[in-house]
């Protein structure tokens, strides 16, 4: 491949996080076309490379043959020249409880369009603050990516919380040539709402009771008419690590849109809260009349 001019991105814009370095990294990989990035997560308390970003970077290098400078915790600027998507068998371990589900979103779109299938082994936290959770790409992300041609599947493992992390969840894909287009212009009726809450390790079951209890009522209160089935359950020893709770709401529309809401709970905060929290994430989706939740269009941006 003849030598290309490197692509300068300041990862100061916008919000100043992890989100512009992910995105830089997965159209690097996919176009072929050397980056450097500078002023890396300027906008946080902490600037530079933590351990969740420097293990995302690392894989996307790893992912098409990459040359990664400057890849070290607390770095501010990187710069990566790719070379060809190959694809095939992965691990990746942030350390911490850094989110596995970042680590999909900067990798999904080199796999996709790889040339051949991938498996990634992903271990971290999968309910994660700052990054949606573990469900939300298999209950809603998944379907929605599947109309557009994608065809990948997303084990979960093992649950992972903060602070110790050992979540485990793998990836398959096979490669498409190409994605289809798809054409959305209305949402449609919403159809049904569903969820599931859950605890895990030492906590009561009443914690994941609460949680549905009061993400129904806030649901019922807004649409009296829609059926709302939110489960309580508890993760069994083998499929979580520590002590950690949650919940995931999704809606389904009449032409086949899912928006949700989720919520991790937190020491401290009442269970009911937590529930709350989850639905009017969901409602505030549900009133801007959107096909696309608020978690949507950073994991698709980088495909359109």
């Amino acid at each position: 491949m003849a030598t290309r001019e490197t692509i300068v991105i300041d990862g100061s814009v916008l919000e100043g996080g992890g989100q512009i370095l992910r995105n830089g990294m997965a159209l690097s990989c996919l176009l072929r076309l050397p980056i450097k990035v500078d002023k890396i997560r300027a906008g946080r308390d902490k600037p530079g490379l933590r351990p969740q970003h420097l293990t995302g970077i690392l894989l996307v290098r790893d992912l098409c043959g990459g040359k990664l400078v400057g890849a070290t915790e607390g770095s501010t600027e990187i710069s990566f020249t790719p070379s060809k998507n190959q694809g095939g068998n992965f691990k990746a371990d942030t350390k911490t409880a850094g989110s596995t589900c970042l680590l999909i979103q900067v990798a999904l779109p080199c796999l996709v369009l790889a040339q051949q299938p991938s498996v990634l082994d992903l271990r971290g936290g999968t309910d994660a603050s700052m990054a949606p959770p573990v469900d939300y790409f298999s209950q809603v992300f998944l379907p929605i990516a599947s109309r557009f041609g994608f065809n990948v599947e997303i084990q979960l493992i093992k649950r992972g919380f903060y602070p110790r992390g050992g979540g485990e969840v793998r990836v398959v894909t096979k490669p498409v040539d190409q994605l289809t287009a798809i054409t959305l212009m209305d949402r449609g009726d919403i159809r049904r709402i569903h969820g599931t809450a859950f605890v895990a390790g030492k906590l009561p079951d009443k914690v994941s009771k609460n949680m549905a209890d009061s993400a129904t009522r806030l649901i019922k209160s807004a649409y009296p008419d829609i059926a709302v089935d939110i489960k309580a359950i508890r993760e069994p020893p083998n499929r979580a690590e520590g002590i950690g709770t949650g919940i995931m709401i999704v809606a389904e529309t009449s032409n086949g849109c899912l928006l949700s809401g989720s919520a991790l709970g937190e020491r401290g905060v009442p269970a009911e809260k937590v529930g709350e929290t989850a639905a009017e994430a969901l409602l505030k989706d549900l009133r801007h009349g959107g096909m696309f939740d608020h978690a949507d269009f950073d994991q698709f941006y980088t495909f359109f």
